[in-house]
């Protein structure tokens, strides 16, 4: 498998680019990745490719690990040829700091995907990063780059709390329904780590798939908490979300919480617009619920979690006649 070589026009457009300003899409595009370069040189700019793709690649096939594949290692070398755009930023130091925005092509990423031989996936939603400092300010982008770098290199976006927007962390900390369905209605996603530092440590609470998981690190380094953390949640999410099956998998799913034919109407969107769905049936309805007959390229118990993050929905209480629960959000 041979991709096509970067034209040289499009080599020559990018570092015209020099060092423009990056918008918020490109950045919150899973096809576009910022990567720390040590300058502006040939071979490093290639090093940073084949850096970025590989995240894109992650992140593209939902979390799946493609690096054994048969051609990998080609796709590797040849990560110019699908790059879109890429743009250098300056710190402004004195040396300056580099950094470069590598934007792929959406169509060759997902065919390489295809013929890396993976199972078709969604993106992930992005991580919602809730972090308080020791005097209880909330950390911003800047603060949280070493979080951010150790979660990216794994494969997932991440987004960042507003300040005049914050989420009640206590309820949000224990899942609270109306906390989950506040986030997504804000940010777009189901996926939460909420981080309370302090003097000797940090108190990590991770939500995924409408649980929450707790834990805590000890350390004076900030910067280590933060990457120690940032592999963390990563794992955690990749256990829960990324699971591969080896066939179609049939059951019932109930979903509870639908208070109108427009609730209805939205989940039957939600669940035919997961790619891993294959076919959606409704065979019954009882008071706020509906049972479904699902046909999914994963369990169903899997399928809820990796449903719950987007942050539609939430892990339900288990029903009769039904081999996994769905909570609706408002």
């Amino acid at each position: 498998m041979r991709l096509p070589r970067l034209p040289i026009a499009l080599l020559l457009f990018g570092l015209v680019l020099g060092f423009a300003p990056v918008t918020p899409a490109q950045t919150n595009s899973p096809y576009s990745v910022v990567v720390p370069v040590p300058d502006t040189s040939a071979a490093q700019r290639s090093q940073a490719f084949q850096s970025a793709l590989g995240q894109v690649l992650v992140r593209v096939s939902g979390g799946q690990d493609l690096s054994s594949k048969a051609g990998y290692a080609e796709a590797m070398q040849n990560a110019a040829g699908i790059v879109k755009q890429f743009q250098y930023q300056a710190d402004g130091g004195n040396p300056p700091t580099f950094t470069l925005n590598v934007s792929f092509d959406q169509g060759a990423v997902q065919r390489l995907v295809t013929q890396l031989g993976a199972t078709a996936a969604g993106v992930k939603p992005p991580l919602l990063l809730v972090v308080k400092a020791g005097d209880g300010h909330l950390l911003g982008k800047d603060d949280l780059a070493a979080l951010t770098v150790e979660i990216n290199k794994r494969g997932y976006q991440v987004s960042y709390a507003d300040p005049s927007q914050l989420p009640d962390l206590d309820k949000l900390s224990s899942a609270d329904p109306a906390a989950l369905s506040g986030t997504s209605r804000l940010y777009h996603t189901g996926l939460v780590l909420i981080g309370d530092l302090h003097a000797d440590g940090a108190d990590w609470t991770l939500v995924s798939g409408g649980q929450p998981q707790h834990w805590s690190a000890q350390g004076n380094d900030q910067n280590g908490l933060f990457a120690d953390a940032g592999k963390s949640a990563a794992d955690r999410l990749g256990q829960a979300l990324n699971v591969i099956a080896t066939g179609d998998v049939s059951g019932k799913l109930w979903v509870s919480g639908l208070h109108s034919a427009m609730d209805y109407a939205n989940l039957l969107a939600t669940l035919r617009a997961d790619p891993s769905v294959r076919s959606v049936y409704t065979e019954g309805a009882q008071d706020d619920g509906v049972l479904l007959s699902v046909k999914a390229g994963m369990p169903l118990a899997s399928l809820v979690t990796n449903l719950a993050a987007g942050g539609r929905v939430m892990e339900g209480s288990s029903h009769d006649g039904a081999d996994a629960s769905l909570r609706w959000l408002h």
